[in-house]
């Protein structure tokens, strides 16, 4: 989806018209050309003002596909506040800030993204995509109202920022935005066929690959309805239909872990699910599973006990796959126990090839440097050192309830979820430098970063943090 400064260059135009509950959406899909478009976003590098060496280019939940939330710089020695967006937004954040040259982009719960300037924290452009679902509606769930809860994703040739809004009469919409001004580039329905969107939630960050947009699901707090985890894609050519795959659980076996679909160089996705409602017979609940680019199983592991984590609510997937540069995939979840797999060989049940305790429970997304991985936990933030074929704790925080954490330079950065602080520490040690109040957040709340600069959403604002 792509604009284009002579019309017509436009290869193809498709008009659809989907309709929900009466409420008709028209669907304007621009094919791009086989060439890099002209203009700024020409690259895969987001522009900057006057060649700000500064500029940002965290375009995705934790900065890539393989979600590493990780900014090389150099040691960081002063941090301090920049600015907080000079007036409330419109609506809670549970996204993840991101950052595309000299503007962060934030989407709230009211159904609204914002582009603000990085530097000096003023509104460069709003765009209200329509009403948020009021929660009082819903059959249960903890987001009131419920908006614009995953993280978007920026395509940075085009230009495109997608964002999934909640809007009446309960459907799921992937808008994609022009970055530069926020007008709409394009909707679509993403509900996938036979869900009922009412007991979908889509908390998960979009994933941007294979030349689509992949939307997880998973159900609402309280786990009702009949709900189950799907993951569905769109082309970003507007070619074709809704690709999707549901996890084949009776119910339940939600995608709902914050960080979203991890994304192999491959192409190759890979989810985790949460607890199915089966104890007799194996539903592909508290698994890890392997997607190909058109989301068919290639692949999964399960742990030993996935009965008993299915009958207790202790969800393997309430953190996603960490797929390390070694080709091994660390996961770790609600239990507290981090599974070893490989990449290329997931193993099935019980394939894993160590296990350990790690801590009480792991929530969120993960941030790894090398064979480093440090894992959000009840109880702290532990670094995670894999090895040839097992693990071992390098060090842990003293206990906070950890937000998903991200890496800039020698510093760790979380939010104690406890205290709404940001809390910054010792890559190497673990031990305490920098500690923010931040008034409110959302549990799952994750900061990003550009070279210089900090960035975390906190209730309904949004506040820079200065780094040096």
């Amino acid at each position: 989806m792509t604009d284009r400064k002579n019309v017509a260059l436009i290869l193809a135009v498709a008009l659809t018209i989907v309709l929900a509950g009466g409420l008709a959406y028209l669907v304007l899909v621009t094919s791009p050309s086989k060439s890099p478009p002209s203009g700024p976003f020409g690259s895969a590098v987001c522009p900057a003002a006057s060649g700000n060496r500064s500029a940002g280019n965290w375009t995705t939940y934790h900065q890539d596909n393989l979600r590493a939330g990780t900014l090389p710089s150099t040691n960081i020695t002063t941090v301090r506040p920049q600015w907080a967006s000079p007036s409330a937004l419109d609506g809670q954040i549970y996204a993840e800030p991101l950052v595309c040259g000299d503007s962060v982009f934030v989407a709230t719960e009211n159904d609204s993204v914002y582009a603000i300037n990085a530097t000096t924290g003023a509104t460069l452009w709003r765009t209200h995509l329509g009403t948020p679902i009021a929660g009082s509606s819903l059959p249960c769930g903890d987001i009131d109202p419920s908006g614009i809860t995953g993280t978007p994703v920026i395509d940075v040739v085009t230009g495109t920022l997608y964002a999934v809004a909640f809007l009446p009469p309960d459907q799921h919409v992937l808008f994609g935005l022009n970055v530069a001004n926020g007008s709409v580039r394009s909707h679509v329905v993403v509900d996938p066929a036979g869900a009922d969107p009412r007991v979908e939630q889509q908390r998960g960050a979009l994933a941007l690959a294979n030349g689509r947009v992949y939307i997880p699901y998973g159900g609402l707090d309280g786990d009702c309805g009949q709900y189950h985890g799907w993951v569905v894609a769109v082309s970003t050519d507007g070619s074709g239909g809704l690709l999707s795959y549901q996890v084949p659980t009776n119910r339940e076996g939600g995608i709902w872990s914050v960080a979203g679909p991890s994304v192999a160089a491959n192409g190759n996705l890979y989810i985790a699910t949460g607890n199915g409602d089966s104890t007799t017979t194996f539903d592909y609940g508290d698994s890890v599973i392997e997607l190909s680019p058109s989301l068919t199983v290639l692949d999964y592991f399960a742990p030993t006990n996935w009965a008993q984590l299915n009958s207790g609510d202790t969800d393997l997937g309430s953190v996603a796959p960490t797929l390390l540069p070694n080709g091994d995939v660390f996961q770790i979840g609600k239990e507290g126990v981090g599974d070893l797999l490989t990449e290329s060989h997931l193993g099935g049940i019980g394939g894993q090839v160590y296990n350990a305790s790690v801590c009480g429970g792991a929530y969120g997304g993960t941030a790894h440097v090398g064979l480093s991985v440090l894992v959000p936990c009840t109880n702290g933030l532990v670094d995670v050192t894999v090895g040839a074929s097992n693990f071992s704790i390098e060090w842990s925080t003293s206990s906070f309830d950890s937000g998903s954490p991200i890496v800039t330079g020698n510093i760790a950065w979380a939010v104690n979820v406890s205290t709404a602080d940001l809390v910054g520490f010792d890559l190497a040690t673990g031990l305490p430098l920098f500690s923010f109040p931040l008034g409110s957040v959302d549990p799952f709340i994750s900061p990003s970063a550009a070279p210089d600069s900090l960035f975390v959403g906190a209730g309904n604002q949004l506040y820079s943090f200065a780094m040096s």
